[in-house]
Protein backbone atom coordinates (compact mmCIF):
# COMPACT_ATOMS: atom_id res chain seq x y z
CA UNK A 1 0.00 0.00 0.00
CA UNK A 2 1.58 3.85 -1.27
CA UNK A 3 1.88 5.75 1.70
CA UNK A 4 -0.25 8.60 1.91
CA UNK A 5 0.56 12.03 0.70
CA UNK A 6 0.47 15.32 2.71
CA UNK A 7 0.10 18.88 1.18
CA UNK A 8 3.19 20.71 2.24
CA UNK A 9 2.60 22.21 5.58
CA UNK A 10 1.73 26.34 5.32
CA UNK A 11 5.02 28.49 4.97
CA UNK A 12 7.06 25.96 4.15
CA UNK A 13 6.69 25.41 0.71
CA UNK A 14 9.14 28.72 -0.35
CA UNK A 15 12.08 26.69 1.59
CA UNK A 16 11.87 23.77 -0.26
CA UNK A 17 11.52 25.35 -3.64
CA UNK A 18 14.85 27.23 -2.70
CA UNK A 19 16.54 23.97 -1.38
CA UNK A 20 15.25 21.98 -5.00
CA UNK A 21 16.82 24.80 -6.86
CA UNK A 22 19.91 25.21 -4.93
CA UNK A 23 20.65 21.57 -6.42
CA UNK A 24 20.28 22.94 -9.82
CA UNK A 25 18.35 25.18 -12.56
CA UNK A 26 14.81 23.92 -12.93
CA UNK A 27 11.05 25.26 -14.34
CA UNK A 28 8.30 24.94 -12.30
CA UNK A 29 6.89 21.32 -13.36
CA UNK A 30 10.29 19.88 -12.82
CA UNK A 31 10.48 21.27 -9.23
CA UNK A 32 7.27 19.48 -8.35
CA UNK A 33 8.08 16.43 -9.72
CA UNK A 34 11.67 16.55 -7.78
CA UNK A 35 10.27 17.68 -4.80
CA UNK A 36 7.98 14.05 -4.95
CA UNK A 37 10.54 12.53 -5.71
CA UNK A 38 12.99 12.90 -3.07
CA UNK A 39 10.09 13.14 -0.99
CA UNK A 40 9.61 9.84 -2.35
CA UNK A 41 5.60 10.56 -2.98
CA UNK A 42 4.77 11.74 0.58
CA UNK A 43 4.73 15.68 -0.61
CA UNK A 44 3.16 16.63 -3.42
CA UNK A 45 2.39 20.30 -4.63
CA UNK A 46 -0.51 21.99 -7.04
CA UNK A 47 0.11 24.08 -9.97
CA UNK A 48 -1.98 26.87 -7.99
CA UNK A 49 0.13 26.61 -5.10
CA UNK A 50 3.87 26.57 -6.93
CA UNK A 51 3.52 29.02 -9.75
CA UNK A 52 2.39 32.04 -7.10
CA UNK A 53 5.48 30.89 -5.03
CA UNK A 54 8.35 31.11 -7.69
CA UNK A 55 6.92 34.55 -8.82
CA UNK A 56 7.11 35.16 -4.97
CA UNK A 57 10.63 34.43 -4.46
CA UNK A 58 11.43 35.88 -8.14
CA UNK A 59 10.11 39.35 -6.43
CA UNK A 60 11.94 38.89 -3.38
CA UNK A 61 14.73 38.56 -5.66
CA UNK A 62 15.72 34.98 -3.93
CA UNK A 63 15.70 33.17 -7.61
CA UNK A 64 16.26 34.78 -11.28
CA UNK A 65 14.42 33.65 -13.98
CA UNK A 66 15.28 32.76 -17.68
CA UNK A 67 13.73 31.55 -20.53
CA UNK A 68 15.22 28.23 -22.14
CA UNK A 69 14.54 25.37 -23.75
CA UNK A 70 13.06 22.70 -21.54
CA UNK A 71 14.25 18.54 -22.07
CA UNK A 72 10.75 18.81 -24.55
CA UNK A 73 11.81 20.90 -26.95
CA UNK A 74 9.39 23.80 -25.49
CA UNK A 75 10.39 27.06 -24.00
CA UNK A 76 9.99 27.35 -20.03
CA UNK A 77 11.33 29.25 -17.33
CA UNK A 78 14.19 28.10 -15.47
CA UNK A 79 14.68 29.16 -12.08
CA UNK A 80 17.83 28.94 -10.11
CA UNK A 81 19.14 30.46 -7.15
CA UNK A 82 20.46 33.79 -6.36
CA UNK A 83 23.08 34.91 -3.63
CA UNK A 84 20.65 36.58 -1.54
CA UNK A 85 18.62 33.28 -2.27
CA UNK A 86 21.07 31.32 -0.76
CA UNK A 87 21.14 33.25 2.04
CA UNK A 88 17.85 33.17 2.73
CA UNK A 89 17.97 29.01 2.28
CA UNK A 90 20.41 28.87 5.32
CA UNK A 91 18.45 30.86 7.35
CA UNK A 92 15.38 28.81 6.55
CA UNK A 93 16.91 25.54 7.30
CA UNK A 94 18.24 26.81 10.65
CA UNK A 95 15.16 28.05 11.41
CA UNK A 96 13.26 24.46 10.47
CA UNK A 97 16.03 22.59 12.44
CA UNK A 98 15.25 24.36 15.67
CA UNK A 99 11.76 24.28 15.07
CA UNK A 100 11.54 20.85 14.45
CA UNK A 101 14.62 20.04 17.29
CA UNK A 102 11.74 21.90 20.04
CA UNK A 103 9.04 19.87 18.27
CA UNK A 104 11.31 15.91 18.93
CA UNK A 105 12.36 17.37 22.42
CA UNK A 106 8.24 17.59 23.51
CA UNK A 107 7.38 14.33 21.81
CA UNK A 108 10.16 12.76 23.45
CA UNK A 109 8.98 13.82 26.83
CA UNK A 110 5.86 11.82 26.32
CA UNK A 111 7.00 8.75 26.42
Amino acid sequence: MPSPRFPIPQGTLDMLILQIVSLEPAHGYAIAQRLEQISLSVLQVNQGSLYPALHRLEQKRWLRAEWKQSETGREAKFYSLTSSGRKQLAIEKNSWARLSGAVQLIFNEGK
